[in-house]
């Protein structure tokens, strides 16, 4: 007799639980519990009741890891706290500085940190909303990554729901940060299937990763023996009892059911990481992942909190790195790149050999300082090094004995050309400058493929499907010459003269520019791709100047005093430098920049009206409360956990309000902004008397509701 609906929804549910139990302590554990012929029964008893009811099926069914139908495209996720980046350290010196500045900011004589393996992968992001994974994400640039949810989904390793433990509880929203890789096992074991059946080999177990996370069809993903590793939690809201040290944080994600390395450890002081780092050295080739170093991170939470980041690197972490692998091979010619700003970089072309986990032919020589110094030619055998992402670099000649000596001394030096290799343009090199450069401007065409790839990027003006082979073809065909020709003259037609080009995609380019045109004004100005005008200064430019012609004024104003003899230097460039942060170096090149008669061409052409001939590009006026309201020329300092909102975007209501966010208190802060778990920041404020608010009390006093 059929089971009811109701026999079958609480059977189901049974399951899922069941599978799920399995899967954990087959994939995370090491610890199968059942034969394989029981599971699959299981797990087919599982698809058909869900057949027979598609009702029942749920986000954290396991039947939902094998991938659904193909994507278009991946969707931007903007995290909600960032993925910050670590700083190096190269050698045992660099180690023991980061131990003793640690020591010494926090008043200590000896710090515990958690120390763990460095995986050779690619960090990720894991939401669970009410313990049921929401979201997955790659980390993307620290600020915005993309949205990989359903190939996430398809790596066993990684729970599709949480389980809170005694002592444990799960909080309503956690973001789970950690690596996924793969397994060398794995790799070996799918790269002899590939090449047996005849086709296309993995080159390396990271680039395999990549390559298989971004698969826009996620069965192919879920084909792949990808695997992962939790680390961290970034974001979470509603955790009433949150762990004082990284170590708790490590317990509480196994006792939820995600996978942690056996090989975390606890170490105390510079002997513990010194000793930590050789033995993970003496292991790394023994292990069944690629490793590239090790990670010491603070194990205390409260002290992490009172060192703080610089540079988007948190102070309370670094990675010491193994010694980077070499290679020998034949150098054999170099070449000469251009990129946007006009630099000449030299890059050595190389006999391909395999070094680091890769085939490299190609590496660089940085510049002519570099070749002059390392005395490499062509022809020489030289020594190429290579570790992890870094680009290959050629070290030095190999030259051994007499002969070898002579037949280097024979062969023709590496010199700078006279002209562009690319459009024949005169090549200088500023006296007291490293870099040599082309002075054809944007009249160069490798100059003007670099600055619009930059131009249309995303934190630029954000142009998608406009990308570097579509705009080399622009380019080519003499569509595109300028910023200003991008919204002048790319339309349906233009675009249906290039290559592969259909009217659907066509279309969609089209949209891209129109969309762009509404914008925000540092990040405008971040596209110009003014040099030493990062996203930064762009925005801190955009707030204190407030209109693009008060910033022109300005910089015409200050330009005559760059050369000035009869100006101390400190005096020079009066209204850029009130800017914060702006030193002399960066307003004298925005002083340039934004006076070049051709740089102004394109610049009113780019904000000129549509219906007066011109791109149309605008963005909304500050709002009034921003110069004269109450957060006005205030700082603030945020910490702890806000209700409903990440501390980016209160920062970023706080900019709009037009005061100014820090990340560490000192007498000059304002106001200390503080949410639940405020940790050592909130001590430093009380003590030093600074006004403390928590998020409803700052929305009022900016007139939010």
């Amino acid at each position: 007799m059929p089971r009811s609906a109701d026999a079958d929804a609480r059977r189901a549910q049974q399951l899922r639980r069941r599978i799920a139990e399995h899967d954990h302590r087959y994939y995370v554990l090491d610890q199968p519990s059942i034969p394989d012929a029981e599971y699959d029964a299981l797990y087919r008893e599982l698809v058909e009741i869900e057949a027979r009811h598609p009702e029942l099926i749920t986000a954290d069914s396991p039947t939902q890891r094998v991938g659904g139908a193909p994507l278009a495209e991946f969707a931007p996720v903007r995290h909600r706290q960032p993925m910050q980046s670590l700083r190096k350290a190269n050698d045992e010196a660099e180690l023991r500085d980061f131990d003793r500045r640690v020591r010494e900011t926090l008043g200590r004589d000896e710090i515990a940190y958690s120390a763990e393996p460095k995986l050779d992968g690619l960090a990720v992001s894991l939401t669970y909303r009410d313990g049921v994974l929401e979201q997955g994400a790659t980390r993307g640039d620290g600020e915005t990554g993309e949205d990989v949810t359903a190939n996430l989904r398809t790596i066993r390793r990684i729970p599709l729901h949480l389980h809170a433990g005694k002592g444990h509880p799960l909080p309503p929203l956690i973001e789970v940060r950690g690596e996924v890789f793969l397994p060398l096992s794995g790799f070996r074991r799918w790269k002899e299937e590939a090449e047996s059946r005849g086709e296309r080999a993995p080159v390396n177990p990271r680039n395999a990763a990549a390559g298989s996370l971004r698969q826009l069809d996620s069965s192919i993903t879920a084909r792949r023996p990808l695997a992962f590793t939790a680390y961290a939690i970034g974001h979470h809201e509603g955790w009433t009892a949150a762990p004082k040290r990284h170590a708790q944080v490590l317990e509480h994600l196994r006792t939820w059911g995600l996978p942690v390395s056996e090989l975390v450890e606890t170490v105390r002081g510079e002997p513990g990481l010194l000793d930590y780092f050789e033995r993970m050295r003496q292991r790394r080739a023994s292990l069944d992942f690629d490793i590239d170093g090790v990670v010491f991170k603070l194990d205390d939470l409260a002290g992490r909190e009172e060192l703080g980041s610089v540079s988007r690197e948190p102070r309370w972490a670094c990675a010491y790195k193994f010694a980077a692998e070499e290679a020998e091979t034949i150098l054999e010619k170099v070449e000469f790149q251009v990129g946007r700003t006009g630099a000449l970089t030299p890059v050595a072309r190389l006999h391909p050999v395999f070094v680091g986990g890769a085939t490299v032919s190609n590496a660089t020589l940085h510049n002519m300082d570099e070749v002059a110094r390392k005395d490499v030619r062509p022809g020489d055998r030289v020594v190429v090094r290579r570790a992890g992402d870094v680009i290959p670099e050629v070290v030095r000649s190999v030259i051994e004995g007499a002969a070898a000596q002579k037949a280097h001394e024979a062969r023709e030096v590496v010199a700078l050309p006279a002209a562009c290799p690319v459009c024949g343009g005169a090549v200088e090199r500023v006296e007291g400058e490293v870099v040599a450069r082309c002075t054809n401007g944007l009249s160069c065409r490798a100059q003007l493929h670099g600055a619009l790839i930059h131009f249309v990027s995303r934190k630029a003006m954000d142009i998608e499907g406009l990308g570097d082979k579509l705009l080399a073809q622009l380019i080519e065909a003499g569509i595109v010459d300028s910023p200003a020709s991008i919204y002048l003259k790319v339309d349906a037609p233009a675009l249906a003269q290039l290559e592969r080009m259909g009217d659907k995609s066509a279309a969609n380019v089209v949209s891209a520019i129109d969309r762009s045109r509404d914008t925000e004004f540092g990040r405008f100005l971040f596209a110009l791709g003014c040099p030493q005008v990062g996203e930064t200064t762009a925005r801190d430019l955009a707030r204190h100047f407030g209109t693009l012609d008060a910033l022109l004024a300005a910089a015409e104003a200050d330009a005559p005093t760059a050369h000035d003899d009869t100006i101390k230097e400190k005096d020079r460039f009066p209204l850029l430098r009130q800017v914060p942060d702006v030193g002399p170096t960066v307003a004298a090149h925005v002083a340039g920049f934004f006076t070049e008669p051709r740089n102004r061409d394109v610049i009113r052409s780019l904000v000129k009206p549509v219906e007066e001939g011109g791109c149309g590009i605008r963005w909304k006026a500050p709002k009034a409360a921003a110069a004269d309201g109450a957060l006005s020329g205030k700082s603030f300092v945020i910490t702890g956990t806000l209700p409903g909102v990440s501390r980016e975007e209160a920062g970023a209501f706080i900019e709009a309000s037009g005061g100014r966010v820090s990340g560490s208190v000192s007498s000059k802060t304002d106001y200390l902004v503080a949410g639940e778990a405020a940790g050592s920041k909130l001590a430093k404020a009380e003590k030093l008397g600074v006004t403390i608010l928590d998020w409803k009390a700052l929305r009022a006093m900016a007139g939010g509701d």
